[in-house]
């Protein structure tokens, strides 16, 4: 296991990412809730693209180490990509519901 830092949550690298998956997820619950081909999936937008965006947040970190010469994967990368998805959702809940 990796020493994590809470202080590894406060630098530019993850509110980077943070705010970049935040963007994502919410552009993506606005798609998902605005198209009309799959209902079930317009019904379960914000389920979805969490899960989406997570995984996709996960599936870069591997393949960054995987494909990638001299680059690695960290795991605050990915605990940063979840946390911008979760504001990414705020967010969304915020302009349309409340």
């Amino acid at each position: 296991m990796p020493s994590v830092s809470v202080w590894d949550l406060l630098s530019f690298d993850a509110f980077a990412h943070a705010t970049m998956f935040a963007v994502l997820t919410f552009l993506m619950i606005i798609g998902l809730t605005k198209q009309f081909t799959f209902p079930k999936l317009t019904h379960y937008a914000i389920r979805a693209s969490l899960l989406i965006s997570t995984l996709f947040g996960i599936a870069i970190e591997v393949l960054q180490v995987s494909l990638m010469a001299g680059r690695s994967a960290e795991f605050m990368d990915i605990v940063s990509n979840t946390i911008g998805c979760l504001i990414g959702i705020v967010a969304f809940k915020w302009v349309y519901t409340w």
